[in-house]
Parts: C-alpha cells; sequence; structure tokens
C-alpha cells in the first residue's frame, strides 16, 4: 500500500513538471510596432541641361611679340613698362651708326653707276651713227650696246643696295604694331640684341580689348558642342542664351560678359583624345589680362526626363548610393541607385527608380529595410541650374 501510495505522489510530481515545462515555453507575442514617421517627396522628373566647367588659360585677342630685326646695341627705351601703348609709338632704338654708314655707301654706289650709265649712254648714242655711215665695225656697235646695258643693270642693283640700307635703318626704330598693353621689357639699353644668346623677343603687347580663353574638350563633348554651333549657325535670329559660355575667375566669381567659340582645331589629339577650343569673350574694362587661369562654364548636353531626387535622401557606403523609397504596403525599402551629374542639392538618378517614386528625405536615421513607416510628403523647391 505505501508503495502504491509512493508510486501515485512520484506520477504527480512529474507531472506538475511537465506542466511547468510546458508553461515556461510559451512566448509572448509581440506587440505591433507603431509606425516610424518619415517626410517624403516625389522623384521629379524633367529635362534637364548639364553645364560643365573646362579649365583655360587667357590670351591676348593679338599678343605680338616685338622684336629687334637688326642686330645692334639697344640705344633707347622709350615706354613706360605695362602702359597702354598705341599703334605706331616709337618702343625701343637700336644704334645706328652702322647703318647709316651702309647707307652713304649705297648713295655712293648709286652715284657711282648713274655716272657709269651716263658714259655708256654717250658712247651708244655716238656708235650708232657711226655705223649706220659703217665708219665703226658692228662689233664696235654690240660693245657699246651691251656696256650700255651693263650700266643700267648697275644702276638698278646700287638702288636695290640702298634701298635695303635704308630700310635696315629704318628697322633701328621699333615701333609699337598695335595698340596694346606693353610688358616687361626682356632687354635694357647697352645690351646687343637682335641674335641669339641676347634677347630675341624684346617685349609682347597685347591687345586685350578681348580676349580668348583655349581650353581641351573630350570627342563625346566636341561632338555634342558642334552640333550646337550648327543648330545656332541656322537659328541667329534666336538666340539662345543657354549657349553662351560663362567665365569663372580665379577668385570664384562670375565674368560679367558671355563668350563664344571661335576656333576649333583641326584634329583630336591622338594621344589625349582631346580637342583644342578657343572662345572669345569681350573685356571693355580690361579687367582680364595673359596668362590667367579660368573655367570656361559651358553647356554639355541635355538629358530628356531625368530622374532627380535631394541630395540629402542618398546615402553613400564605401561607393554605394542607396535611397529609402516607401513601397505600397507603407514599408520602408532601400535601394541600390546609381548616380548622374549633381545639381545644386539635386542629384540625378541613372538607375534604381522610376517616376513618382516616394523617396524619404527626413528620418532616414530612424528607418530599416521593411520597417512601417507613416510618411508625410512634402513638395520640394529647388533649381535645377548647375553651379
Amino acid at each position: 500500500m505505501k508503495n502504491h501510495t509512493r508510486y501515485f505522489y512520484i506520477v504527480a510530481a512529474m507531472a506538475l513538471g511537465l506542466m511547468a515545462m510546458a508553461s515556461c515555453g510559451k512566448k509572448e507575442a509581440p506587440k505591433a510596432s507603431h509606425p516610424i514617421p518619415v517626410t517624403v517627396v516625389s522623384v521629379m522628373q524633367k529635362d534637364v541641361t548639364i553645364y560643365t566647367d573646362f579649365i583655360g588659360q587667357t590670351f591676348g585677342i593679338y599678343d605680338i611679340p616685338i622684336r629687334s630685326r637688326v642686330q645692334g646695341f639697344l640705344e633707347g627705351i622709350h615706354f613706360q613698362e605695362g602702359e597702354l601703348g598705341k599703334k605706331g609709338q616709337l618702343l625701343y632704338t637700336v644704334d645706328a651708326q652702322p647703318y647709316k654708314a651702309r647707307q652713304a655707301a649705297g648713295l655712293s654706289e648709286v652715284a657711282q653707276a648713274k655716272t657709269a650709265l651716263v658714259k655708256a649712254e654717250n658712247d651708244l648714242n655716238r656708235y650708232k651713227p657711226l655705223a649706220q655711215a659703217n665708219a665703226v665695225s658692228q662689233s664696235d656697235l654690240d660693245n657699246a650696246v651691251a656696256h650700255y646695258d651693263a650700266a643700267r643693270a648697275q644702276v638698278a642693283a646700287a638702288d636695290a643696295n640702298l634701298k635695303l640700307a635704308e630700310i635696315e635703318l629704318g628697322y633701328t626704330l621699333i615701333y609699337s604694331p598695335i595698340d596694346g598693353i606693353i610688358g616687361k621689357t626682356q632687354a635694357k639699353v647697352g645690351e646687343f640684341v637682335g641674335q641669339n644668346p641676347n634677347p630675341i623677343i624684346l617685349n609682347t603687347v597685347s591687345d586685350v580689348s578681348s580676349f580668348n580663353v583655349e581650353f581641351f574638350l573630350t570627342e563625346s563633348q566636341y561632338l555634342y558642342m558642334a552640333r550646337e554651333l550648327q543648330l545656332a549657325a541656322k537659328n541667329d535670329n534666336k538666340p539662345d542664351e543657354s549657349r553662351a559660355l560663362k567665365l569663372i575667375l580665379a577668385d570664384g566669381t562670375e565674368f560679367e560678359y558671355p563668350g563664344k567659340v571661335v576656333f576649333m582645331d583641326r584634329e583630336v589629339n591622338p594621344t589625349t583624345g582631346t580637342l583644342l577650343v578657343q572662345a572669345r569673350f569681350p573685356n571693355p574694362e580690361g579687367l582680364v589680362r595673359p596668362g590667367q587661369f579660368a573655367k570656361v562654364h559651358a553647356r554639355s548636353r541635355i538629358i530628356d526626363d531625368a530622374l532627380m531626387v535631394p541630395q540629402a535622401s542618398v546615402t553613400e557606403i564605401q561607393g554605394q548610393f542607396s535611397i529609402f523609397i516607401v513601397n505600397d504596403s507603407s514599408q520602408a525599402q532601400k535601394v541600390v541607385v546609381e548616380v548622374g551629374n549633381r545639381i545644386d542639392d539635386l542629384w540625378i538618378i541613372n538607375k534604381g527608380l522610376k517616376n513618382l517614386d516616394k523617396v524619404i528625405l527626413d528620418g532616414i536615421q530612424k528607418v530599416r529595410n521593411g520597417v512601417t513607416v507613416l510618411a508625410t510628403e512634402v513638395s520640394a523647391d529647388h533649381k535645377t541650374s548647375q553651379q
């Protein structure tokens, strides 16, 4: 009897233990979390003009090197460095004494040649009637004619030598060929100029009433710009201000006057794959000088129906860009995107989004993939011109 009672207690204890384990194994069902409030904007779609900055260097519309065309000692400098000179203004004088001596010698040669010509002409005039009367031989007349012709040629040669001496004498006075700014002189009074190793280029005069900027385009950029220029040529009566070139100076300011392309090189450099382009800008105040570096701000292409989102909605991790959108189930969904150009505070999205997707703008830090959100849509008012 005692054994039966003991067995009963053991069975009861095991039953109670199993019930307790079963009770402990039950978990309370999680309570539903509250939706996370976020702000969203719709993906914008519109045609966008893309601008590209090209680094260029400025040149005067004319940069004329000043050289001495004769050799000699520099005798005088007749300008103030850095001043605005005039066409025909005397800049330098070279010692003219050797060239005056050559001129004098040339005058003497001309006089001698003319004297010989007069004698030869007189002899010929005497021989002609004598030859007609058979008083002199035909060979004597032929000799007189030959002497006369030689004397005339000698006069022409002496005149040419004199003209050359006068030209060289004139080269001892060096004038400005254009109106423009005169630079720093490369030679001082007393230096021998006109040959190496002494200064060959004495100075440079630059016309900066307008200036050129030279920069380089890739092949694809060239093709777009060439087509733009062709289109502009067909529509001269309908100027498009967006085609005008802008210039950003070294201090970050935009130059007041727009420019235009005036020259493209004949070939693409096969080594660099680029093409030299020259743009011209007016410079009425003379602010820009040759040799400055500046950025040419040019329209490079137009993207039709570009998809754009605020920059704040884009996250980058190790070069991978992603965006949270709100799907039809009001859940945050992370999508990997391919970004394009940045336009002010907007990104152009090349891949990963479609028009009218709802992109999370505020609250990105609080969400993760698959959580339920409470979205409040706002309208974004952004500029669409690249700075």
